[in-house]
């Protein structure tokens, strides 16, 4: 099913293409692709605000609660690179709507639940969902939209919304949860999932690799199982800290399942993760800067939360109308990192993303124990800008240059690097901020980290990535 992704100009030249515009059809699949990313990421944060009372009213602990978190995470990125996989060899549209009626299924059962543990199988039955929808629906947008501009514009759209979910989710937890109570956050989700599954099917193309080589089974276990283990590892230890034995335990395991993907990848003759496609710099150094990117501002968002609320004494709705502030930022721009791609280059846009959101990051060290919700407001909103053209010219290089029989293994990659960018940075840097003499204390030591890291980052994919390339 072929879609139209050029529309013609009107007057004497109206027989001429443009190429840098998308067609009406264009339009209503990239908006089902960006309705289900904006969906899964609203699950990572519409949530959060409401543990608390959903505790409460199932019998979770507050011990147990990190489980309403881990349940999704665990399988969300686990999964991602084997169903990534999959869709290239089965058919992606085929997959994505699997995922969409799992993901729906799983967040009316989280909504419904009746006990603890109906409500955490909800999530992680939603986390599968997401694993199957992520990958498939990036690179359902990959294979759809060509290189150069129209992918560009579309990745922008995708970007924009990506980070919008996370704040909105913020914001509109708080208010659905003092409303309508935490089962009305999950309802939302059931009738997302519902709408766009109702859209996609007579929508999206098909799309899979002209061939279907075997599965890689032994690649496929050892990496959905180290993935696991280092999401399990480093969830637990944000919050309980590295002194716990399990939490090492399990690092070491998962340390060691990734050692021996690589060791199986280098000798199947049908690898599930391509060594060469890893060597290509673009791939490496572009997952690289997203994954820098996407850690650090996942810290910045919570250790502010902490210093809003423990230190400035601000609600939760005030907090997250300090994070809404962001999601303004972000969808700014978003509107304008396809055109600075388009002038600059995605090697330029990334390179001076992440110096920025380290400039930024670095502005945050003047808040006081008395003062700073203006300033927080103000260098998060343009941290986030410069965190979102990071986000969207990583994606742009990462994918480029990439056969269309392995955008769902590259565009996996790309999923990969999001999940696990915004699992690592709270328990590697976060922990800080709870540990020393006073919170702000922490807070200082960790954006000070944080904006260390990103200039470092920005360095590190200048030389990585040289000047020349297609995605320069």
């Amino acid at each position: 099913m072929a879609i139209d992704t050029q529309v013609t100009t009107t007057g004497p030249q109206s027989a001429a293409p443009r190429e840098d515009r998308l067609g009406g059809r264009a339009k209503l699949v990239l908006f089902v692709l960006c309705a289900a990313q904006f969906m899964v990421a609203l699950d990572f944060s519409v949530l959060n605000v409401a543990l608390p009372v959903l505790g409460k009213d199932l019998g979770l602990s507050r011990s147990a609660l990190q489980w309403a978190v881990t349940a999704f995470a665990l399988p969300s990125g686990g999964f991602l690179l084997l169903f990534g996989r999959i869709a290239d060899l089965y058919g992606r549209k085929k997959l994505f709507l699997a995922g969409l009626v799992l993901f729906g299924a799983a967040s009316l059962l989280a909504s419904t639940a009746w006990d603890p543990a109906s409500f955490l199988t909800g999530r992680a039955l939603q986390g599968l969902g997401a694993a199957v929808i992520v990958p498939t629906g990036m690179s359902l947008l990959t294979t759809t939209f060509p290189e150069g501009p129209l992918r560009d514009k579309a990745l922008g759209i995708s970007g924009t919304l990506l980070s919008l979910g996370f704040t909105v989710g913020m914001v509109l937890g708080g208010v659905m949860t003092d409303t309508l109570g935490w089962r009305s956050t999950m309802g939302l989700l059931a009738a997302t999932a519902v709408i766009v599954l109702a859209l996609a099917p007579g929508l999206l193309p098909e799309s899979r690799t002209p061939d279907r080589p075997r599965l890689d089974v032994p690649g496929a276990v050892t990496v959905t199982l180290g993935l696991l283990a280092l999401i399990y590892s480093l969830s637990t230890a944000a919050q309980r800290g590295f002194g716990e034995a399990d939490v090492w335990g399990t690092l070491v395991v998962a340390v060691a399942l990734l050692v021996a993907f690589v060791a199986v990848e280098s000798k199947s003759p049908a690898p599930l993760v391509s060594l060469p496609m890893l060597g290509r710099r673009t791939v490496a150094w572009g997952n690289f800067g997203g994954l820098v990117s996407f850690s650090m501002m996942s810290t910045v968002v919570f250790v502010l939360t902490l210093y809003l609320q423990e230190t400035l004494g601000l609600s939760s709705l005030r907090t997250g109308l300090v994070f809404g502030a962001q999601g303004v930022a972000s969808a700014v721009a978003g509107s304008y990192a396809p055109k600075v791609i388009g002038r600059l280059g995605a090697r330029r846009t990334l390179i001076g993303s992440l110096l920025g959101q380290g400039v930024f990051t670095a502005a945050l060290l003047t808040v006081g124990a008395q003062s700073g919700a203006v300033v927080a407001t103000l260098a998060v909103s343009v941290a986030s800008m410069f965190h979102l053209g990071s986000i969207i010219s990583y994606g742009v290089i990462a994918t480029s240059g990439v056969p269309d029989e392995e955008q769902g293994l590259a565009t996996g990659l790309v999923t990969t690097t999001q999940q696990v960018g915004i699992t690592i940075g709270i328990p590697l840097l976060g922990v800080l901020a709870t540990t020393r003499a006073s919170l702000l204390e922490g807070v200082h030591s960790v954006l000070l980290i944080d904006t260390v890291i990103m200039i470092a980052a920005a360095a590190l994919v200048a030389i990585g990535l040289g000047r020349t390339g297609k995605a320069s």
